[in-house]
């Protein structure tokens, strides 16, 4: 295997690890800033607040998106396999 291809390999894995991770985490972000907001405004200062909406939020964000996170995932997988007879030799 050629240090190109390893770092090809590896490259499209972070991008890939990215891409299935970022609606989670802008879902996360903005459900939290969102509460905050309400929580500035009204005063109520309750930690445990924030962790239902998220929760919320987040577990239907990767209900919508878990097909297209899976297509991606199994994609890189299969592209990765394919190139495995290549780097034996």
């Amino acid at each position: 295997m050629s240090p190109g291809l390893a770092v090809q390999l590896v490259t499209r894995a972070l991008m890939v690890a990215l891409m299935v991770s970022a609606p989670l985490l802008a879902t996360a972000l903005l459900v939290g800033v969102l509460v905050s907001l309400v929580q500035a405004l009204t005063q109520i200062q309750e930690q445990t607040l924030t962790f239902i909406p998220k929760l919320v939020a987040v577990a239907l964000v990767l209900l919508l998106t878990m097909p297209w996170m899976i297509r991606s995932l199994v994609q890189y997988i299969q592209a990765a396999f394919d190139l495995l007879p290549g780097m034996v030799g």
